[in-house]
């Protein structure tokens, strides 16, 4: 389908790519990945001929159609359905035509309109809005009733209905929610035709994508499976590479040694001269430079608070007097519990995340909390309200005021802003880099609750792995709102589902959400409309795994505990093996030494066996209701 050749592309000041080639199939799903600021977004400009590359270097088929996602739909008095439908350009010349058609012209109009089967293109449209979250009567609003983010859905909605045959989507899921990504996902599996897709959500290129398309080091390498293969693939390229690097390197030394020993004798010269040549012509072996990714920076609290953390008995929550956004919340968080907050767009989960933060107060009902309880809020809304004159520098000093401006720039180096980004303008910096800043800052004073409202939408596959690993290291509580399903299920241990107007426990995984989701897009089920207000959500029905397990703990606690057990197991183990090594290198001399380590490792030893059994419980509980 698309054919690139030799590509070199110059822009801005810098190179993108040199002598890149690449060839995709037809009715390939390609997630193209690579870090941010790779040039992805620039290569997708390229084939759209937004940017000149200089000759015939990229080429598609002649009567293909490319579609692409650039920008929100305008703010027009037309309704989003028919907004859908124009999409079509053929399907609306043809209707357009048949209004000033002469008789003889209407039989070929009509014919051709039934070959593309227009009667059914507004159940189509229908179909696909509602799987992006629009409800019933979203559809016969006019599109200057949507903010900035659901006309960029509408976008999206009319490039799938055009159905392209080269459809290209940049960060599709960054203005999704979690319902909407999980839709999307199931429809691009089905797509028609081939599709680009720049990503960082680890999970649609696993579900979705054939073929992974890498840019890295201005070249473009296609692999065939999905991203968990890619991984794989090119690290065990990358150690074959080593491998021939350091084969090649010995055979050079040795070739070297052979000149440097005879090249002055004679009666060597020629075959001195002969290894001289082969030397020459051993083309060196480039290994790809390293790709460091700085750390996440979350300290986890000093000291642990008495538990619970939050508890909500009856509480109502809103923005107005007696009009509540969420009812009867009776929830409780404990120190280290993980907590993922599902359930649509205007449900209430960002209501429900400043009230944990303390922005809202509650109306009625009790809300206990600790008064010494630290709360670290990252929510979107941040990186948009960030002055674009301000400088990482600036916003330091006023975060860090008694500090030196060593320590103040010492500490953005560790947030991933080296010396030459601290005085750059926020305007000019890149919104992983802007993301990475605030999500630090907001975790620096070491709170004892995270709530983090969409992390990741400005971060790459690897940046996301440096802060699930962060957030596995810190020991408080989280609350975690995203999109990036691969997060939730490796970050959360238990879910809660803002639906109906409040908040409770989902008794089910991840699994059993999406399932949910999926079916009631297929039922073309009503979803909430973020026009003027946050209305309820539709509160799912028991999954079949959900009602096996009434009566019992639901998995999502049987996992919590099997994790719990899984890492008393892991630092008793690695005790044990502390205490091995002291034993080992104790001296024979010192029998108190001795005597002291040796009730020690029977005491661990009794601890880790406890430990071990608790874990297979566990676990046996858990095969039970899965």
């Amino acid at each position: 389908m698309l054919q690139i050749k030799n590509l070199t592309l110059n822009a801005w000041g810098r190179q993108f790519l040199e002598d890149a080639s690449v060839s995709l199939p037809p009715g390939a799903k390609v997630g193209l990945v690579g870090r941010n600021g790779i040039g992805k977004s620039t290569l997708f400009k390229v084939i759209l001929g937004e940017l000149v590359a200089g000759g015939d270097e990229v080429s598609l088929p002649k009567t293909a159609r490319i579609g692409s996602v650039d920008q929100e739909h305008p703010a027009t008095p037309v309704s989003v359905l028919e907004t859908i439908l124009e999409a079509d350009v053929e399907r609306h010349e043809l209707l357009g035509r048949l209004e000033t058609a002469e008789p003889e012209e209407m039989g070929e109009i009509w014919s051709r309109l039934i070959e593309i089967d227009a009667d059914a293109a507004p159940a189509k449209a229908s179909e696909i809005l509602v799987g992006l979250g629009f409800s019933q009567e979203d559809l016969h609003r006019p599109m200057s009733h949507f903010s900035g983010g659901w006309r960029m859905r509408v976008a999206l909605a009319a490039a799938l209905f055009a159905e392209p045959d080269m459809l290209l989507l940049d960060e599709p899921t960054n203005y999704l929610d979690l319902e909407g990504a999980l839709w999307l996902e199931a429809r691009l599996k089905k797509y028609p035709a081939t599709a680009l897709i720049i990503s960082h959500d680890r999970e649609m290129l696993n579900e979705v994508c054939t073929h992974i398309l890498h840019l890295s080091n201005r070249k473009l390498d296609l692999y065939t499976g999905n991203y968990d293969t890619f991984e794989k693939t090119r690290a065990e390229k990358l150690r074959l590479m080593e491998a021939t690097k350091s084969k090649q390197e010995a055979e050079r030394a040795h070739l070297q040694k052979f000149i440097d020993r005879f090249k002055a004798k004679a009666s060597k010269a020629t075959q001195a001269q002969s290894r001289v040549k082969k030397l020459e012509k051993m083309e060196r072996i480039e290994l790809p430079p390293e790709e460091r990714v700085a750390p996440f920076i979350l300290p986890s609290p000093p000291r642990p608070l008495p538990p619970p953390l939050i508890r909500l008995e009856k509480a109502n929550v809103g923005y107005e007097p007696g009009k509540p956004i969420l009812r009867n919340l009776n929830l409780r968080m404990d120190l280290d519990d993980r907590i993922g907050l599902l359930g649509v767009n205007g449900a209430g989960k960002s209501t429900f995340a400043k009230l944990i933060a303390k922005a809202l107060k509650i109306e009625t009902g009790e809300f206990h909390r600790d008064g010494k309880m630290r709360v670290g809020w990252f929510h979107q809304h941040q990186i948009e309200a960030m002055d674009p004159t301000d400088t990482p520098l600036e916003i330091i000093r006023r975060a860090m005021p008694d500090a030196s401006e060593s320590s103040r720039r010492s500490r953005l180096a560790q947030f991933g802003l080296p010396f030459e980004k601290q005085e750059t303008k926020v305007a000019a910096l890149s919104g992983g880099e802007r993301a990475r800043l605030l999500l630090n800052l907001v975790a620096m004073d070491a709170p004892h609750v995270l709530i983090l409202d969409e992390p990741t939408n400005h971060l790459d596959i690897d940046s996301r792995r440096a802060l699930l690993d962060a957030l596995n290291e810190y020991t408080g509580a989280v609350i975690l709102i995203t999109h990036d399903r691969s997060l939730m299920e490796l970050v959360a241990d238990r879910l809660w589902l803002a639906a109906d107007g409040t908040v409770k426990p989902f008794d089910g995984d991840m699994d059993d959400y999406a399932r949910f989701v999926l079916d009631r897009a297929k039922q073309a089920g009503m979803k909430p409309t973020q026009v003027k207000h946050e209305p309820e959500a539709i509160a799912p029905s028991p999954s079949p795994k959900a009602e096996k397990k009434k009566g019992g703990p639901s998995p999502s606690t049987l996992r919590h505990a099997v994790k719990k057990a899984e890492e008393r197991v892991a630092a008793l183990t690695a005790e044990l093996a502390r205490i091995d090594d002291d034993l080992a290198n104790a001296a024979v001399s010192n029998p108190k030494a001795l005597e002291g380590l040796t009730r020690a490792r029977a005491t661990t030893q009794a601890d880790l066996d406890a430990a071990e059994a608790a874990w297979l419980e566990a676990e046996e509980a858990l095969a039970e209701v899965a």
